[in-house]
């Protein structure tokens, strides 16, 4: 079997390129927010949702119907953290994340569904286009959900599998080694195409309950290394052939 140069090369640019987004879910001083609420990510990107305090969940909805599953609406399936208690994982100095894949690069819409959250500005995008329509944006997104009198969520989590994941503690400057077992695999294929701005994506994910001593990014950060090892290695053997 051979493979061209460029084929192998840019099979090596892939792997290099993925990137995992941290984005923290409410916050220790009680907001209700998704920080950042609205960022650029490329198909094959993971995003990594930080449960910081609370009780909050992450939902995937529609850009016209916010405060709602994108499911009621569409034949996308989406995702749903379920609710996570950030308490109860405290107490074992870890924090409550759920990972998913980013599919397609149309936009993407989420809630948090516990309360009113939704209702209160507690919303982000991913991938805004208001170059394609200028009226769906994050802005206008928060004042339709303001309008909505309640937010509905499914009936369980899917999209991942839960987990409890540790790791030791460490100062900035010290330098750790990790070990991660888990791959995640994907659940659920079919993507939808978007109407009248409803998302176009069907994507993967994994809850865990990592540790808060490690602030998250770095093993943000170790997920995108082993995910692009894992393809590096492919390579290689590749070039091997």
């Amino acid at each position: 079997m051979h493979f061209t140069t460029a084929t192998l090369f840019a099979l090596l640019g892939s792997a290099i390129a993925q990137k995992v987004h941290v984005v923290s879910v409410g916050s220790t001083n009680g907001s209700l927010a998704f920080s950042p609420d609205n960022l650029k990510a490329d198909v094959g990107d993971m995003i990594q949702f930080q449960f910081r305090a609370g009780n909050h969940s992450v939902v995937q909805s529609t850009f016209d119907n916010p405060c709602s599953p994108i499911n009621e609406h569409t034949n996308t399936t989406g995702i749903f953290s379920g609710y996570q208690l950030v308490a109860a994982s405290v107490k074992n100095g870890q924090i409550p994340v759920f990972t998913t894949m980013v599919a397609a690069k149309t936009p993407l819409w989420f809630y948090c569904s516990q309360g009113k959250h939704c209702q209160a500005g507690m919303v982000m995008v991913v991938n805004e286009n208001t170059a394609a329509n200028a009226t769906r944006s994050l802005a206008n997104f928060k004042n339709l959900a303001k309008g909505i009198s309640a937010s509905t969520a499914p009936s369980s989590a899917f999209g991942g599998s839960a987990t409890n994941q540790t790791s030791g503690t460490g100062s900035g400057s010290g330098s750790g080694s990790g070990s991660g077992s888990g791959s995640g695999s994907g659940s659920g294929s079919g993507s939808g195409s978007e109407t009248g701005g409803g998302s176009s994506t069907t994507q993967t994910g994994s809850a865990s309950t990592t540790s808060s001593t490690a602030i998250q990014t770095a093993a943000a950060t170790v997920a995108g290394v082993s995910s692009s090892m894992g393809l590096l290695g492919v390579v290689a053997a590749l070039f091997m052939l």
